[in-house]
């Protein structure tokens, strides 16, 4: 009980503090031990955002001062991770990848600028490799390249089954993993600057509600980014609805799309488990209070089943709240950053396997075509920007305790260690 009065006395003069310095996210890649994400030996605490844009910005040079705007802004209040594409499959001038194996090099060197200039302001970037949807091409421009060389497909679900199209997507996955950045000149696989890949934005089979299709992707797929790349953590990209493995559990909302939390993330190559959650889109019909509710028992459930059953860390790689929303207000989505935040800093300060959150989706000034209802504009959204901000101070100072407290606990092993030497040479 000492400890933990200690802690909060410690945090609370910290967040009165008016000025606070941020550490730059790096020396070393990012692991996991046990339910937490650690950096040289501590827990690290993944507070970020989304920016799903960054790629494809970078790859035009006139653009490109968006990037850094919001990586700059991002820094200066406290947030350590994003997440992006590292994927546009198709047509488009900005695609990454125009057919199987064929690659734009402009847009490849967007990306290689979004890594350097992340690394500059100490931001750590979890990449994505491909989408479920069709934007930005997605599983479906997958199958039909493969339809185009003969191939008899029936359904886009086949991107999880048919050889050449894992063909195809293995392509891929080597390519970004070996890719030598042209800024940096280091291979995106040696550098510590991105902390995970993603396997795919929200994967989905409807074709097979059982989950058992996904479980083989995933299982083939993060086994074949492991053999290339030992250094980077591994996620699934996971929405985190539950399956037949849970046939116990009601925190589903009445959506069925062929995938299973618990089988999906047991997979032994995929290193921490993903949600998302958007109760305003999840239970459209439904008032906020009860939306409020859901999001509540989603949170818990998740945050222990990762605990308990899974032992991995849990991000919550997106939330948010649309002002689309009918009947919309501010204090609405602080309302609900405040519950993501809170679920997070009390499992983090329990030593639960809450390790971070990432909102959807920031956006920097003067891109009002890219916002979809959710977009954070931390200049203009001042109180959900504060709500941001302290949520950084509070993970920054309760991983700066518990640095101390390994470092204590060190001394003391390394102290009692010379005592015994000191005593089995009979005190001389």
């Amino acid at each position: 009980m000492k400890e933990v009065s200690t802690l909060l006395l410690a945090l609370f003069l910290f967040l009165l503090s008016p000025r606070w310095q941020l550490v730059e996210a790096d020396g070393g890649f990012i692991r996991t031990k046990g339910v937490n994400f650690v950096l040289n030996g501590s827990p690290f605490f993944a507070n970020g955002f989304n920016a799903y844009w960054l790629m494809t910005f970078a790859s035009d040079p006139s653009l490109r001062d968006k990037v850094s705007s919001a990586f700059s802004e991002a820094s200066s209040h406290g947030l350590l991770v994003a997440r992006t594409w590292a994927f546009s499959d198709g047509g488009g001038s900005y695609a990454l990848q125009y057919s199987p194996g064929s690659y734009n090099e402009q847009t490849f060197k967007g990306l290689d600028f979004v890594v350097s200039e992340a690394k500059k302001y100490g931001i750590r970037l979890i990449l994505g490799l491909v989408n479920n949807y069709e934007t930005f091409g997605g599983k479906q421009q997958y199958v039909q390249w493969a339809r185009n060389q003969g191939q008899n497909i029936a359904s886009d679900d086949e991107f999880f089954t048919n050889p050449v199209v894992k063909g195809f997507y293995k392509n891929h996955i080597k390519t970004v993993l070996t890719r030598v950045n042209t800024i940096t000149g280091v291979a995106y696989k040696d550098d510590p600057t991105i902390f995970a890949w993603e396997l795919m934005n929200e994967p989905r089979c409807q074709s097979d509600l059982s989950g058992n299709t996904i479980q083989g992707w995933i299982t083939e797929m993060a086994a074949h980014v492991k053999s290339i790349d030992s250094n980077h953590l591994l996620e699934a990209g996971l929405e985190g609805f539950y399956g037949s493995s849970s046939p116990e559990k009601r925190y589903n909302p009445s959506v069925q799309i062929g995938t299973d939390f618990i089988a999906n993330n047991q997979i032994p190559n995929i290193d921490f488990a993903t949600i998302h959650s958007y109760p305003d889109q999840w239970l459209s019909n439904s008032d906020d209070q009860s939306q409020l509710a859901f999001l509540n028992n989603w949170l818990d459930s998740h945050i222990r089943d990762a605990r308990d059953v899974l032992r991995k860390p849990l991000l919550i790689a997106e939330f948010g709240k649309s002002w689309k929303d009918p009947g919309f207000n501010i204090n609405q989505r602080d309302t609900l950053y405040k519950t993501v935040y809170n679920k997070i800093y009390w499992s983090a300060r329990t030593g639960g396997s809450a390790a971070g959150g990432l909102f959807w989706q920031l956006l920097s000034e003067g891109m009002d075509s890219y916002g979809d209802g959710y977009q954070i504009i931390m200049s203009q959204q001042t109180s959900t920007t504060q709500i941001i901000t302290q949520q950084s101070r509070q993970l920054r100072y309760l991983g700066k305790l518990y640095a101390r407290k390994r470092n204590i606990e060190k001394l003391n092993k390394a102290k009692a260690m010379r005592e015994q030497e000191r005593n089995g040479n009979g005190g001389n």
